[in-house]
């Protein structure tokens, strides 16, 4: 019996560090997805955004944000004594086996899974405030969003708080991730503004196309890849033929969402627009993505073709409808994580007995609330205090040059 739980254990920790390293190849997915996307005088400075904010969620997640998200998991070795941060767990193990009971994974294990949870958040916000924003003021609310905002709303469902009890249902995190994202990076983008050139008189949407479409498909593509470990990871164990079936669905599930996704928006562009747009096809992948998140696992693979597919009309006309709104997000970030997130917590509802639609409103609106209250109050005092965006003359040059002095495309002239 002994030998069997070990080995259980160290299964279940070692297939929730593998999903882990899946959710962290999410890392260049969104970073090659979003300097794809943005303009090619701008696509260091992006570049520099997405691994400067990965190194800060990972450490702020190490010092606090773990310990407010699992006050019941975290150690108490951390040098902030206060919060508490994740050390070690040199007891887990032992108290799997004097229990003899279920199997658990290292806690260590659980850190690193959780932290690129983290990161992914924080990629949101840097898609929709691109190509205006100061660096350095990005780096700063990167630092308070994954050390302070996420954690606590993660605490509200994930870590046994009031969501959790009240029975609002997120398996992977469309609302705690996805629409967290979306919600902070709504705040930020309603106090930067739109790029210059984006909007004309008279309601009229000028197009900036990005500069590397190629680039952009490569990481839609390894987003979708890092997504089986981002909804797989989720079902925390696959020590028995239960749980190994249940991760199993989860793939079918995920696979196919996106799948309907990317169909629905591909074709909805083509009716509206006459052309078979890249870059809505792109987003309605990602769309289907974030839409079957909230519940991967309890619908059947057709279900999740439709809620995926419903996803990529919504974010379709999400993006369309935020430009009339003179909202300007460059990769579709908010309609994808933020409107997506939404519908696939409302479809909970559809598949999953369990749900309410009561107690997926109020987790939708507790997790909404709190994200942009709290990052529009953290966005307006970096603009007060070190201002959030780079001047018109910068933004014209491409904020490679007056960030980070490289550019990325030395080669060729900027457009």
């Amino acid at each position: 019996m002994e030998d069997l739980i070990q080995t259980n254990y160290a299964l279940d920790t070692f297939y929730f560090l593998v999903m882990g390293v899946l959710v962290m190849f999410m890392a260049p997915g969104f970073a090659m997805l979003e300097a794809g996307l943005v303009r090619s005088k701008n696509t260091t400075e992006i570049l520099t955004k997405n691994v400067a904010l990965f190194s800060i969620a990972c450490i702020m997640y190490l010092l606090c944000g773990y310990a407010i998200m699992y006050p019941g998991e975290a150690g108490a070795g951390g040098w902030l004594p206060v919060l508490g941060s994740l050390i070690g767990d040199e007891n887990t193990t032992e108290a799997v086996l004097a229990s003899g009971g279920d199997t658990y994974y290292s806690a260590r294990s659980d850190y690193f899974f959780q932290v690129v949870f983290v990161a992914t958040a924080m990629s949101i916000v840097s898609g929709a405030v691109a190509e205006r924003m100061k660096l350095w003021a990005f780096l700063a609310f990167a630092v308070v969003m994954t050390g302070f905002i996420y954690p606590v709303q993660g605490f509200w469902k994930w870590g046994g708080g009031g969501l959790d009890a009240l029975g609002f249902q997120d398996f992977a995190g469309s609302g705690v991730v996805h629409m967290c994202g979306a919600a902070a990076a709504l705040a930020g983008v309603i106090l930067l503004g739109a790029r210059k050139g984006k909007y004309g008189a008279n309601g009229q949407v000028n197009a900036i196309p990005g500069a590397n479409m190629p680039l952009a498909t490569l990481g839609m593509f390894i987003l979708w890849f890092g997504w089986f470990g981002f909804n797989g990871g989720s079902e925390l164990k696959v020590s028995n033929v239960d749980e190994a079936n249940a991760v199993a669905q989860v793939f079918v599930n995920t696979n196919i969402a996106a799948c309907g996704g990317l169909m629905a928006a591909l074709i909805l562009a083509r009716v509206m627009f006459g052309k078979a747009d890249l870059t809505m096809a792109l987003n309605g992948a990602l769309a289907g993505l974030v839409s079957i998140t909230a519940e991967p696992l309890a619908g059947s693979a057709v279900a999740s073709m439709l809620i995926g597919a419903v996803g990529g009309v919504l974010v379709v006309l999400s993006i369309i409808a935020l430009d009339k709104l003179k909202l300007d997000d460059p990769v579709g970030a908010i309609s994808v994580h933020g409107t997506c997130g939404i519908w696939g917590l409302l479809a909970v509802c559809l598949t999953n007995a369990d749900a309410t639609l009561g107690a997926q409103i109020a987790g939708i609106a507790a997790i909404f609330a709190w994200t942009f209250a709290m990052s529009l109050i953290v966005w307006f005092v970096l603009k007060m205090a070190m201002g959030l965006r780079i001047s018109e003359e910068e933004e014209y040059e491409g904020a490679d040059a007056s960030e980070c002095g490289v550019e990325a495309y030395p080669e060729f002239v900027n457009n």
